[in-house]
């Protein structure tokens, strides 16, 4: 136990690197547990599983449920975007004695575990269409407000944890890959349920099962984020205004790069909102969903081992704008050739035909292959967001973590909605036919839809995104100045 003490107790950074260092593994794994909340959250409500839910179970007995889903995650996720920023500025005005951030990260999970339950329990039985519609939607838009109450502190407690821009690229890498653990274990009960006989005919209690499990998972990981992390970045003793918040915003041109970008991302991120669909109809067989779903954790792990490693021995070499492009041609590249090389294995196959083995194979690799690029690009741009975050402050003396951080996870929030619903509308625009149980044959045109954008569609995506990173205007050599300026603007006021 003493040992074990020792280590939590030791630091994450060790060596000399040109800059003071924070953060301890005790602190760096209890906020690693935070987003192993998140990612049990997000594995159950922003993923492919949740579309499969809404079309196929919850709306299942309306005549176009696909539509209707469409529609519910375009409209509810338009609102949960313009949600986070208002958030983003209460968190900024936030001045209490447990901090900005810590407050809400406290609370807000007890809501999100309760209105996930409601969720995942379905719609009671005698309700009429109309009342079918406004309670999914009432407890789709509850999801939403409670987990921003949660996300946009917990994402901007990154940036005030440490200034030290290699400590945080670790502490992003340990959050990856525990957020990747805890995020898939619900997820993969729902996959497996294809495997077990009682789920593979009752599916709503798999979900149900995985809801519970991560409502329990978000409370008990919360706690140890509250007790162990502590804020450690300098802030006016008066609260920015909403008008100052805003104004701000329009001065931070590595902020709009980034949110540029993000909205570009949405073509990459149809590829998994429609995952599910793609094998159960295309693969035809729900049970290759476990090995898509286990495949995409090596790109974690490389991500977040291999990144804070390479940063670290980099030191002020470091340059996340470059490691981001590199990301996307890597990324193009393995779109490209999994389109090649398993495209007769899909569009030529006998209509409700199971996939070949070598051809599920091949989809199964290049799936892991294709995370690799994936997860050290979204690690990455976790640098790149706190960066924006010292840039701003850097340019004005202002730092306001909350309204900057929102307008990341506005963006993220519309590539969910957005793309969820761009994937769901092209499925009904091809004549998708939506089923409860087992396997349907689709026509000719939703197969080649499903194949396209699984394949051809993120790499255009990637292209595209390559545009506002070459317009991005912080390198690691002048990331390194502006944290010495601000330091030393501290220090002079002291």
């Amino acid at each position: 136990m003493l040992k074990v003490k020792e280590f939590l107790d030791s630091k994450t950074v060790k060596k000399d690197v040109g800059e003071e260092t924070y953060l301890t593994w005790r602190e760096t794994i209890s906020y690693a547990l935070g987003r192993g909340a998140q990612g049990m959250f997000t594995s159950m409500t922003g993923s492919k599983y949740l579309n499969y839910f809404l079309t196929n179970i919850l709306l299942v007995r309306f005549n176009d449920p696909m539509g209707l889903a469409s529609k519910i995650r375009l409209y509810c996720g338009i609102f949960d975007a313009i949600n986070d920023p208002m958030m983003g500025i209460v968190v900024d005005k936030t001045r209490t004695k447990e901090g900005q951030m810590r407050p809400y990260i406290k609370r807000s999970p007890w809501f999100i575990a309760l209105v996930m339950i409601l969720f995942f329990l379905g719609i009671p039985n005698g309700f009429p269409d109309w009342a079918c519609i406004a309670w999914t939607t009432f407890l789709f838009v509850g999801l939403d407000v409670t987990y921003t109450a949660f996300d946009i502190p917990m994402g901007a407690l990154a940036f005030a944890i440490t200034p030290n821009g290699i400590e945080r690229t670790k502490l992003y890498g340990v959050s990856s890959i525990v957020r990747s653990v805890s995020g898939v274990l619900p997820g993969l009960f729902v996959a497996c349920a294809g495997w077990l006989p009682y789920f593979n005919t009752h599916t709503s209690k798999a979900y149900l099962t995985g809801g519970i499990v991560s409502a329990l998972g978000i409370i008990i990981f919360t706690r140890f984020t509250f007790k162990n992390t502590k804020e450690r970045t300098v802030h006016h003793e008066d609260a920015p205004s909403i008008k100052e918040c805003f104004k701000l915003l329009f001065k931070n041109r590595p902020l709009l790069m980034l949110f540029i970008a993000n909205l570009l991302f949405i073509l990459v991120k149809v590829t998994n909102q429609i995952s599910f669909y793609f094998v159960a109809d295309l693969m035809f067989t729900t049970k290759y969903n476990v090995f898509i779903d286990v495949i995409t954790f090596p790109g974690f792990l490389i991500a977040g081992i291999g990144v804070p490693k390479l940063v670290e021995k980099l030191g002020e070499k470091s340059d996340p704008r470059k490691f981001y492009r590199i990301c996307c041609i890597v990324a193009i590249a393995a779109h490209i050739l999994f389109a090649i090389t398993c495209y007769n294995g899909y569009i030529n196959k006998a209509p409700g035909a199971v996939v070949s083995l070598p051809v599920g194979i091949l989809t199964v690799i290049f799936t892991g292959i294709t995370a690799i690029p994936l997860e050290c690009k979204n690690l990455m741009q976790k640098e790149m967001e706190a960066e924006t975050v010292d840039y701003i402050e850097w340019k004005t003396g202002t730092r306001v973590e909350g309204i900057m951080l929102s307008i990341m996870s506005f963006t993220g929030k519309i590539e969910n909605s957005v793309s969820s619903a761009i994937g769901l509308a092209i499925l009904a625009a091809t004549g998708y036919i939506a089923h409860t149980e087992g396997s349907m044959i689709q026509n000719s045109q939703t197969n080649m839809a499903l194949f396209l954008m699984t394949t051809i569609l993120p790499a255009v995506g990637y292209a595209l995104m390559l545009i506002p990173m070459a317009f991005y205007n912080i390198s690691g050599k002048n990331h390194h100045q502006m944290i010495e300026e601000i330091k030393a603007r501290h220090e002079a006021k002291i």
